[in-house]
């Protein structure tokens, strides 16, 4: 893990100097778990690539003006969290649907059987079906914790919130999608 923090600190310096290839590096990074992050926000797949597309724009003019940047995660997210913000602000439509359910099919099964692989894709269908159904500040914060593995500190940083209060608003975001699954199956 360190040598990884190395490596993208070596990375930020030489984009910071204005190296494309070192930005290109950074960008093959991060692209997935940004273009992903964006997706579970917007779920609109020709959106979240425009997006993406955008927050690595804007990154690369920040570092690229020679701005201090200590966390590229917090970068990044902070970039696309605030496109996403004045996504919705354009469309002034809150209530958008999961256009295309097939980008979770690379679940990982704990058991090598096809039936265990089918019953943890429904299990987590049905997680994103009512992902949709939490305030966004929820949603986001379950997103950043359970798809893309960030710990709560680094959800603080990105979010701009006390680690304390991710917690709190990640114990609700938890206790809500467990009322909500359990409405479901009902």
């Amino acid at each position: 893990m360190k040598a990884n923090n190395f490596i993208k600190k070596y990375l930020l310096l030489l984009a910071r100097n204005r190296d494309p290839k070192a930005f290109a590096q950074i960008y093959d990074l991060y692209v997935d778990q940004i273009y992903r992050f964006i997706y579970f926000k917007i779920y609109e797949k020709d959106e979240a690539q425009d997006l993406t597309s955008e927050v690595f724009l804007k990154a690369w003019q920040y570092i690229s003006e020679g701005n201090v940047v200590e966390n590229l995660n917090a970068l990044f997210y902070q970039i696309a969290r605030n496109l996403v913000i004045d996504y919705y602000r354009e469309k002034k439509n809150r209530e958008m649907l999961v256009e295309n359910e097939a980008d979770f099919e690379s679940i990982e099964a704990v058991d090598d059987s096809q039936l265990t692989k089918i019953e943890l894709k429904i299990e987590a269908d049905k997680v994103v079906d009512q992902l949709i159904n939490l305030k966004d500040e929820y949603k986001e914060v379950v997103i950043l914790r359970y798809v893309e593995n960030f710990s709560v500190k680094e959800i603080a940083e990105i979010v701009g919130k006390k680690k304390g209060n991710v917690r709190i608003i990640l114990f609700r975001a938890l206790s809500a999608l467990k009322d909500l699954m359990g409405e479901k199956n009902e």
